[in-house]
């Protein structure tokens, strides 16, 4: 292998209330305890030198989950927020929100908006944190910027629609990893993971560590990405 390590790494973290109700708990806690696991998988990833990290922490889906669950997310946000800002700040970890913030209650918007500012020079890794995001409403969002702004249909190209999404400036996910056996993006980074290697494991996402982790690179390293090329036969 030839210990090629993903420059960017994304994470679907499924499987917390299936842990949690496993174990005769509540799905709240397991979200809880579930995030507790984002601080240790972050500073492994920055160990092994990778510079971007995206968490899939609630999607624009989730708000058709019962009321008390998804309050629960919200208050365990702002927890997580208030615990863990001033600890991922230390270690140099710049975060980053990805989708819409409108929707959140404004005390929840305000805690992102300083723990974005908090971090904003800070070189270590990028952590993006997407909550409350859609990849279908990403792309439309973008595309609306851009016919608003009087972009004319023929004149667009690629490179103008990437710029009005949420992840501008961020190169796009090398390695996709989804816990719990799931098999699906799930509206996750539509438009980013165009050529993004995917990888499934069964382990739940609080169960998720090192030597989850290490699997994951190393299957990532023994892929061949050819980004739909041809590799040129040897002479």
């Amino acid at each position: 292998m030839s210990g090629e390590v993903p420059g960017h790494v994304a994470i679907i973290m499924d499987g917390n209330g299936r842990w949690a109700k496993e174990r005769g708990w509540s799905r709240s806690k397991g979200h809880r305890l579930g995030t507790e696991n984002v601080r240790r998988v972050v500073r492994a990833l920055a160990k092994r030198g990778v510079g971007y990290v995206t968490i899939y922490a609630f999607s624009t889906e989730n708000w058709d989950r019962p009321a008390h669950e998804v309050h629960s997310l919200m208050e365990l946000l702002g927890h997580t927020i208030e615990s863990e800002t001033s600890v991922l700040h230390a270690e140099g970890v710049r975060i980053r929100h990805l989708g819409r913030l409108d929707r959140l209650p404004e005390s929840l918007q305000a805690a992102v908006e300083r723990s974005v500012e908090l971090t904003r020079h800070n070189t270590t890794i990028n952590l993006s944190v997407a909550f409350d995001y859609g990849g279908r409403e990403e792309i439309v969002g973008a595309a609306r910027r851009l016919i608003e702004s009087g972009v004319d249909a023929h004149d667009l190209t690629e490179q103008m629609l990437a710029a009005e999404l949420y992840t501008a400036g961020m190169p796009d996910p090398d390695l996709i990893i989804r816990t719990a056996g799931e098999m699906r993006l799930s509206n996750f980074l539509l438009w980013q993971s165009a050529y993004a290697e995917y990888y499934s494991t069964s382990t739940l996402w609080p169960d998720f560590d090192e030597a989850d982790l290490e699997l994951a690179l190393e299957e990532y390293d023994r892929r061949q990405r050819r980004f739909g090329r041809i590799e040129a036969a040897a002479p």
